[in-house]
């Protein structure tokens, strides 16, 4: 037998028993080997991202980075430096590589070394979905046969798309789309040449190689595959030489965040946490469209700290972050200021220094660098030099305590030094010595006929504390709670017209051996006064005495329709005076039913929610205060609204688990629920047509009779169909301020974190800063500030509605002074509105005798327009 033949036989039982043992392999590893059918619907892990209602990003939660992409959506030339790269015969083999594969066992055999890469894309693909990157045979074996299984399952096109999705790029991020953004902050199409190349490196090493771990591991790996793009003509010369010579710069990019709501994000987060479970709320790609509005968000956002920041500098200047060096002020014989510094860091020192500094908000770390007679130069991070001029200096008085300041500045030489560590925001395009505020503060405003939350901000700053004011701060309400007060006494037998006695109370507590004096504040007493003009003045004796005349359990059942919870109202007369403590939240769904005909809605803020593909998954379907909008029983309605969405979510998390699809229809048929009616229309109506009085006072000024509300301020929106009240709690330790008009109810707190701790005194400014006057910070002068500045911008969306009465009321010309019936028609009287049988019987004359009530009051006269409670 010639050798030819004994080769030729050697060759034959060779491939033989490749095969057999190939096949024996295969059948020995088939029960291990996954099923690779599970590729045609795979759920790539993807982050649940959070909107606003008009498509802003909130935020984005996940631990994986990901953004899915088609195939055709990724540019031909991010997709060529992969392929060549990683695998340039992709298109040609079955799933595995016979040249790599030969090439790597060549190297096994002769070095031990396992290091040679021989996977192709569909392997890669194989190893990401199916197993583990531990370097044996077994699972390089188990690799080869799930890629040959991939292969007959898929497309070429399906696996590189899914591939390009998958592959781990270092930083958390999943799949190019990610991977531009984290590291580039852009889309795959507003990649270059040279980004393209160091992201299709990464998947060798991810971690090593990644631009913001190592530039210089980035550079070398992205020059390697600009090689391999040149030499397989993907790019050409020109290309090439331009690509290679660009610079390595990246720096880790979040999502693109568009709308600043943390502390909505954070309410969602816990919801869907709390519903799905942490695996499906952060992978499964959910799209969470919130009831917020950008545009609002940001005001409330923007007017919530330029108030904080107004109030603080109220009270002064608190000195500078730290001192980097000493500087001694000195007069020389020009008499031309100067400082004697020692040891003055070099620019470049402090530019070091300032890169480690943290920002919060807005607020800039600066440090001093020179100061003349009424200005101060600054050096701020990334080493832009600024000039702090005399606007944006001079309110720095010296803080001593929240009760008192230091005296005005003249110069800036007693402001600030050289070498002071001092924080800088920008106002009005001009830089302004700032620091950190101390007092907090919530805004929150709904949509009284559903209940939507349209802005939300639980304090300064997220980032400084995740504590969420509107949601979980109960504070004592001060005079906020008078309304309440007052809508109990209009279902006892009062009207806007009784005439009720402010006069000073003295009240013995034989119990606890002391007096009870609750005091008007002003401490000024209008002896008869209307029920309408107490609640506008915010009278204090008024409100004990409707408490008193209606009985406190019968206030306390009343109070609960508003959907305040019993044990928050102390069952004692301080109630009236606003010793309860509720959560802004619950305080502004309260005035939503004034606004909204006498409805409780109840506050939502996750409108619907998609799967990753755009499908409906989940729509809220709120209580809504309407007339005749379902036939269904109140007391029925609120169990079946609560079941409805309780089983709309459970099936939601049905579908995302079980991947079963949800009924469509059913979602877009949902019919309108009604809100339960918890005071009459009437009530309602009266309450809010009283607080218009607060805005717009009474009388007739002409002719001396004439009285402004506590909310006088808010005329400058010049809208009559706003109501609104102010409320300051004892010692100013909270100020409020709640107003609403039929389409939004909106409600500002101001206080510190420190239930215990006054807001104090300051100076005040008026008439552009032309004159100054000390007071007492109230929810007037503190909390309406922020409240004017977000109505401001939010009120233009809504058109102004004509108060219409609505039936059930009627009314009547009564007599200013009495609350009687009178003909005359001048300043003496005006029109009251009255439900049918409560009008006034009796005409005011002349000769009536005057209710009688003491003058006996209190020496002092508090001059400040400042309620306590």
């Amino acid at each position: 037998m010639s050798w030819v033949k004994k080769l030729l036989i050697l060759s034959l039982l060779m491939i033989v028993f490749g095969i057999i043992s190939i096949a024996g392999i295969y059948f020995y590893l088939k029960d291990d080997l996954p099923d690779v059918t599970t590729l045609q619907d795979v759920r790539l892990q993807t982050p649940m991202q959070v909107f606003t209602a008009d498509g802003e990003l909130i935020s984005q939660f996940g631990e994986k980075r990901r953004i899915p992409l088609k195939l055709e959506e990724m540019p031909p030339l991010l997709i060529e430096a992969f392929l060549a790269v990683e695998d340039t015969r992709f298109y040609e083999h079955p799933g595995i590589d016979i040249i790599g594969i030969f090439r790597a066992v060549t190297v096994v055999a002769s070095s031990g070394d396992f290091s040679q890469g021989a996977s192709t894309i569909t392997q890669q693909l194989a190893r990401n979905f199916f197993l583990s990157r531990e370097k044996k045979i077994v699972r390089k074996v188990k690799e080869i046969f799930l890629a040959i299984h991939i292969e007959q399952l898929l497309t070429k096109d399906q696996i590189l798309e899914l591939y390009l999705n998958k592959i781990e790029l270092g930083q958390r991020s999943f799949g190019v789309g990610a991977a531009a953004q984290v590291y580039f902050g852009k889309t795959v199409h507003e990649l270059t040449v040279d980004e393209i190349a160091i992201i299709a490196g990464l998947p060798k090493a991810p971690s090593a190689l990644n631009p913001v771990r190592s530039a210089s591991n980035a550079r070398a790996r992205r020059n390697v595959v600009l090689g391999r793009m040149l030499e397989t003509r993907v790019i050409d010369k020109a290309a090439y030489d331009l690509a290679i010579a660009a610079p390595v710069t990246s720096r880790l990019h979040g999502a693109q965040i568009t709308a600043s709501a943390p502390y909505i994000a954070e309410m969602v987060r816990q919801d869907m946490v709390n519903r799905f479970g942490e695996e499906t709320a952060y992978s499964a790609g959910l799209q969470v469209f919130t009831t917020i509005q950008s545009k609002q968000q940001a005001e409330a956002k923007n007017a919530l700290q330029q108030n904080l920041y107004d109030y603080d500098e109220r009270h002064g200047y608190r000195g500078p972050v730290a001192e980097l060096w000493q500087s001694t002020l000195v007069e020389a014989e020009n008499t031309e200021h100067k400082f004697e510094q020692e040891d003055p860091l070099s620019a470049e020192e402090i530019l070091a220094y300032l890169d480690k500094q943290s920002s919060i908000e807005d607020l800039r770390s600066a440090i001093i660098t020179a100061v003349h007679e009424q200005s101060a130069d600054a050096i701020i991070a990334g080493g832009q030099e600024v000039t702090l001029q005399w606007d944006g200096l001079k309110w720095a008085r010296t803080f001593q305590t929240d009760e008192r300041q230091g005296v005005a500045p003249k110069t800036a030489f007693a402001i600030v030094k050289p070498g002071q560590h001092v924080l800088l925001r920008q106002q009005s395009g001009q830089w302004r010595l700032s620091q950190v505020p101390q007092a907090s503060s919530a805004i929150v405003a709904i949509d009284p006929h559903n209940g939507a939350i349209r802005s939300l901000v639980g304090g300064y700053s997220f980032s400084q504390s995740q504590f969420n004011r509107v949601t979980q701060a109960k504070r004592q309400v001060g005079s906020n709670i008078k309304p309440f007060i007052y809508s109990a006494a209009l279902e006892h037998g009062h009207t806007l017209a009784t005439i009720m006695n402010d006069a000073p109370i003295h009240q013995w507590d034989s119990n606890a051996g002391i007096a009870w004096r609750p005091k008007n504040s002003p401490a000024v007493y209008d002896g008869p006064i209307r029920v309408r003009e107490a609640l506008a003045k915010s009278k204090n004796v008024v409100s004990v005495r409707l408490l008193r005349a209606v009985g406190i359990d019968n206030i306390i059942t009343h109070m609960q329709r508003f959907g305040f919870t019993p044990s928050d109202l102390p069952r004692n007369e301080t109630l009236s005076l606003g010793s309860a403590s509720l959560t802004p939240l619950e305080l502004v769904t309260g005035y939503a039913v004034f606004a909204n005909g006498g409805y409780l809605v109840t506050p939502y803020v996750i409108e619907k929610i998609l799967s990753e593909e755009g499908e409906l998954l989940y729509q809220h379907n709120p209580v809504t205060a309407c007339q005749g909008c379902d036939t269904t029983p109140a007391e029925q309605q609120t169990a079946e609204q609560a079941g409805d969405a309780e089983a709309q979510m459970d099936q939601l998390f049905n579908t995302l688990s079980l991947d079963t699809p949800l009924d469509q229809q059913n979602i877009a048929e949902q019919s309108v629920k009604q809100a339960e009616q918890v005071i009459s229309e009437q009530n309602s109506f009266l309450i809010a047509d009283a607080l218009k009085s607060s805005v717009w006072g009474g009388g007739s000024w002409q002719h001396g009779t004439g009285w402004n509300g506590t909310a006088w301020r808010v005329q400058r929106l010049k809208r009559r169909d706003i109501s609104a009240k102010t409320g300051t709690t004892n010692d100013s330790k909270d100020t409020w301020f709640s107003g609403f008009t039929p389409d939004l109810a909106v409600t500002v707190w101001v206080g510190f974190d420190d239930a215990n701790r006054s807001l104090g005194r300051a100076l005040w400014h008026a008439n552009m800063g032309q004159q100054q006057s000390a007071g007492t910070e109230s929810g007037a002068r503190t909390a309406l500030p922020a409240w004017l500045t977000y109505m401001e911008t939010a009120l233009p969306q809504y058109p102004e509605q004509p108060a219409n009465a609505p039936v059930g009321l009627s009314s009547v010309r009564i007599d200013l002074q009495t609350g009687l019936l009178t003909n005359r028609t001048d300043y003496t009287s005006a029109f009251e509105y009255f439900k049918p049988g409560t009008e006034p019987k009796q005409y005011a004359t002349a000769n009536i005798q005057q209710i009688s009530f003491d003058k006996a009051q209190d020496k002092k006269q508090d001059e400040e327009e400042v309620e306590l409670f």
